[in-house]
Formats: C-alpha cells, structure tokens, sequence
C-alpha cells in the first residue's frame, strides 16, 4: 500500500502536462533538441507539435521541409522517452487541410443556407453551385426560397502576409460532405501515417482534431449550416419533416422559434458525428492511434464519445476564479462533460487544452487554479495552451501568453508540472464514487442543477441521453451505466420519446426529479439527499468547497478544493472509516489526518486525503 504512496509522489511520466508547442517561425534542428531538452528539465515529458502563425512560407502544411523539422522533434523525443502528439490543422479550426481541401475539389468549400424571399409568387433564381432546398411560405404569408450555396468561410492560416499581423485566410472545407472529410483524412492522417507510422500508438499516442466547425471561421452573419442535401439529414435525425419550419431559422415571429432552431443545432451535430466525428474515429482506431481534441462547443457531449480521449478547451477567459463563470454557463460544464464521456464511454483518459488566450495578464495562480478547477471535476490529462518556439515580434501577442519557457514563472514550472502529473495519474484507472446524474442531450448541457451540486458537495456526471435506449440499464435502482449506478436523476428538458419509458421508470421508482432552471437549489439538493448518502458533511457550510471521491488501489480517495480566493475553515467529515492520510499535491508528502477534524484551505488551495488501509476493493 505504501508504494502507492510512492507512485504518488512521482507518477509516471505518462501522466505529464503536454503543451501545445507553436512552432511559430523559422525553425532550427539545434533549436528545436535544445526546447526539448529545457521542457524535460522543468518536468514536462511531451509536446503536441503545432504549426502556428509566423511560419515562413518555405515551411508550408504538409510540406516536406516542415515534417523533416517534425523528424527531428520525434527522434529526440524517443531518444528522451517523451510523448508527441500531432496536431491535424494548420492552423484552425481542423478540416481545411490549410485550405488544400478546397484547393483540391472546390466543390468542397463550406456551404450554408440562405433566405431569400420572394415577391409574390416568383419563383426563385439561382446562380452557379446554388441550390433550391425548398420554397417555404412564412407565417405572415410571405414566401422565402431557402437556398444551399457556398459560404464566405476560412480558418486561421499559418503564414503572415508581408510580415504581419494579417494571416493567410485559407478557405474551411465542409465538414458536413463525407467526400470532403475523405480528401481531409487523406491529405493529413494518411500523411502522417506514411511519414510516422511506425510510431502511432507508442511514441505518438494521439493526433488532436481542434473544434471543428461546419461553418469555419465564417464572414457572413445571418446563414445556417449546411451542405447539399443536407434537408433529407436533417428530417431523418430529428424524425419529422422539418420543411415548413424553416423559416423559423431566421424569423423570430415563427412558431416555436426558439425550439426549431435548436431542433436544426442538434441536426447539424448529429450529422457532423456522422461525417466528422465517427470518420476521424474510426480512422484512428484502424490505425492504433487515439483521437483526441475537442468539439466547438463546451457541452457538444454526443461529439465525446467518438474520442478514444475526450476533450474540452478553456479559454478566452471564459472561467475564471471568483467570477460566476466558474459555476454558470454552457462554459461551466465542460470539465464533467470530459470526464463524463471518458467514464461512460469506457475511456482511460480525457483532456483539456486550457490557458489559450488569458492575456498576458494570466497569473501563476490562476493557472493552478484552472488546472485545480478542470481536476477536482475529472480532468486526467492537461493540454497547457502553449510553449511558444519564438516570441519574436507580433508573436508575442498571438493569443498570449506563453505559460511556458518565455513566462515569468518558467523558474518553478516543475513544481507546477509535478503537480500535475501527481493529480492526472490519480484521476487515471480510478473508479468515481458517485450516484448522481444530469441528464444531457447531444448538443447541450444543464448547468443549474450543477451549480446546486458543486456548492453542497454533491458530486455527479453528465449523462447524454442517449445512453438511455443504447447501452444503459434502467430499472427501479436506477441508471446502471458503464460501472456507475446513478440512484438519483436530475432532467431539465424534454427528453426524446426514446427516452421516455426509461424515465418513467425511474420516476416511478422515485429517482426522477424533472426540474427547470428555477427549481430552487435546496429542492434539488434535497431529493439527492433523500436518495444518496452525502459523501462529505462540512460545519459550517461551504459553497466554495468542491469534492470528487474516487477509489484507486484498494483505497479511496477525496479531492477537496477551495474553489475561491477566501480561506475556508471549518470541520469536514467524510463518509468512511479511517484511519486517513493528508498529501500535499505539491510534493507528494503524506501526513495523518483525523475524519472530522478542522481544516483549513487557503484560497484557492486543493488537498488529497485518502484512506490509510489495506482492504482493496
């Protein structure tokens, strides 16, 4: 037991924080073995290789003098034991091939549908690669043509133009035409798997997949995704005919606006699974390797299970500390969104590319406090966003900061990194104690009900529904999902009729409580209550405590984390037997620690506490 202890206090390296490593300019072999060389001083085992704006164009996507540069990474990463994923864009969003999808077929470019209405009873004229999806009459009598064409769309290009800061703008290829996708994986995944082959699913365990979008990066405003007979899709996912409403695209005044948009959402995620997702899936696993990344959303559950390593993505200031953000919002779910899919998947691992445009004015603590707040949800594997090769010129502010070699903190980064790898492998070949579940759809997820959760100390997951008619039990104990049994069920829409009789069930049996985002929180956290032993008492309460129990090596394990800036004191009971040990995440350190005794978190401070006996489980 004690050597648990050890593994503790220095994980395997495969636990490592893998940064996101902008190769941003003119490269160099020497240059590049020296990085290397520096991010293993600091602790960190691996890198994901991505081309970045700043590369001069001599070093285009795909081209042989930029890959020679990726030999070179590769062979001193083996030559060091370290990990390399690659990265399946250049730049983003991923499913342009840096524009040469388009360049190869332009029937390939994105596509989007238009309104056009109609003056009497015309009849629609289209222009060259347009066409008709339907002629659909408006509910003040109006007529609208609904129209397929070509979109106005690009992603992030690799190179500046004449120096900067303007990039290249390739055009986005559409995600939602299977022959598109089929030239992309060709042109990217078959290249890296003649070029590296030979080490997929060792040295290079993952190629990362970045939000992928329908629509790319788009210029125009007021369109919808989609693609040539992308209408025949949409009425055969969704179940019904969705012709006469198309008009609520675009038409607040329409019936059920609201619910036909999201309707078409869900549609479109549906069928990206279908020509995107299950593509890239399937690819990767005839070829022994894992996808990773993250859809474009931060609740796109459905898109997750098609990963062999979910992933979500924190940036652009979206969560920060002390600020509601960590609790509220679509951006507020997508750290259990992760884990979620990794457990009820069957996954090992699940990620999160975190970091990514916080500004230069990013702090050491928030970035712990970023990393804390992804673990203490299930977070297993951390993407830092990113290690910059050059921070020469305008590259400096691309998306800053480095959190890497060129930071402030670069000093004590192994401390930073150790203390990551400690936390990911404690995530990793655990199993979660918990029997709460949210219910979830494709496309999104409840963040209310959560919110009431995380502040009580009730820990859950996501469940996509899904999961209700394809590969869960449901019965009078209630979801029985891939190791988990979810005693108690929270449900904040209306869920499929698929999905009806297994809700029945549960409610019958008392284990459902369909509620809205009004309900108040102490409802919620009563019915849990009523169904499921609390995990972890606090006196006197603590909102800004959050909890995640699991069980790992015959012992069980407690994440307790101060989730705000104010010293938490007070008394924490937890629901086993002792004896109890106390680590520290930062040095692997152990002390006893007695079950209802005080403690005191600073602000922002995570602990450990574990059970300190033999009885394997």
């Amino acid at each position: 037991m004690h050597n648990l202890l050890a593994t503790f206090a220095d994980p395997p390296t495969e636990f490592s924080v893998l940064p996101f490593w902008f190769w941003n300019d003119d490269l160099d072999a020497d240059e590049i073995r020296r990085q290397i060389a520096d991010f293993e001083e600091h602790g960190v085992y691996g890198f994901i290789i991505h081309p970045r704006v700043g590369l001069p164009r001599a070093l285009g996507w795909m081209s042989e003098g930029l890959l020679r540069f990726y030999d070179v990474a590769i062979e001193e990463a083996a030559r060091r034991g370290m990990q390399v994923i690659l990265y399946d864009e250049g730049m983003y969003p991923s499913g342009s091939s840096a524009g040469q999808v388009v360049e190869e077929n332009p029937t390939f470019q994105a596509r989007c549908l238009e309104a056009r209405e109609l003056a009497g009873e015309e009849e629609p004229t289209l222009q060259t690669d347009e066409t008709l999806v339907a002629v659909v009459r408006r509910r003040s009598g109006e007529r609208i043509a609904v129209i397929d064409r070509k979109m106005d769309a690009y992603i992030r290009g690799l190179h500046y133009i004449d120096g900067g800061p303007a990039e290249d703008e390739p055009l986005a290829g559409d995600l939602l035409n299977p022959e598109a996708v089929a030239c992309f994986i060709r042109l990217v995944y078959d290249g890296f798997h003649e070029r590296f082959g030979a080490h997929f699913g060792g040295l290079i365990p993952a190629i990362f997949t970045d939000e992928p979008s329908p629509v790319g990066k788009p210029r125009e405003r007021n369109v919808w995704p989609g693609t040539t007979g992308i209408l025949a899709h949409v009425n055969r996912l969704l179940g019904y005919n969705f012709t006469p409403h198309l008009a609520a695209l675009w038409f607040d005044d329409e019936p059920d606006a609201e619910r036909c948009r999201a309707d078409y959402e869900r549609a479109i995620a549906l069928r990206m699974e279908e020509t995107w997702y299950a593509a890239l899936y399937g690819w990767c696993t005839e070829h022994g390797i894992a996808l990773t990344g993250h859809p474009a959303k931060a609740d796109d559950l459905g898109a997750e299970r098609y990963f062999h390593i979910p992933g979500q993505d924190l940036v652009w200031r979206w969560v920060l500390p002390d600020d509601p953000t960590a609790l509220e919002g679509p951006q507020s779910t997508q750290g259990k969104c992760g884990s979620s899919a990794m457990i009820h998947t069957g996954r090992r691992r699940n990620a999160n590319e975190l970091c990514g445009a916080y500004g230069h004015e990013l702090t050491w603590e928030e970035m712990n406090w970023l990393a804390d707040w992804c673990f203490v949800r299930g977070t297993n594997m951390l993407f830092p966003h990113a290690f910059y090769y050059s921070v020469r010129g305008i590259r400096w502010d691309e998306r800053p900061p480095d959190v890497g070699q060129n930071s402030a903190w670069w000093g004590r980064y192994k401390s930073y990194a150790d203390r990551c790898r400690r936390l990911c492998w404690l995530n990793t070949d655990s199993r979660h104690i918990c029997g709460v579940a949210i219910l979830g759809r494709v496309d999104w997820l409840p963040w209310e009900p959560a919110k009431a959760l995380f502040q009580q100390q009730r820990d859950f997951n996501y469940v996509e529904e899904r999961h209700l008619w394809e590969d869960a039990v449901v019965d009078a104990g209630g979801i029985h999902l891939a190791g988990m049994t979810y005693e108690a069920v929270l449900a904040m829409h209306e869920p499929d009729a698929r999905a009806r009789e297994a809700l029945q069930t549960l409610e019958e049996a008392g284990r459902l409580l369909r509620c809205s985002p009004d309900t108040p929180a102490a409802e919620l956290v009563d019915f849990v209550d009523g169904l499921v032993a609390a995990d972890v008492s606090v006196e006197p309460a603590a909102a800004a405590l959050r909890v995640r129990r699991v069980r790992k090596g015959g012992r069980d394990w407690w994440m307790l984390f101060n989730e705000e800036g104010t010293s938490l004191t007070g008394k924490i009971k937890l629901g086993e037997e002792g004896p109890f040990l106390q680590l520290d995440p930062w040095t692997g350190q152990s002390q006893p620690w007695e079950n209802g005794d005080r403690i005191s978190l600073d602000g922002y401070q995570l602990t450990v506490v574990c059970t300190d006996r033999a009885d394997a489980r």
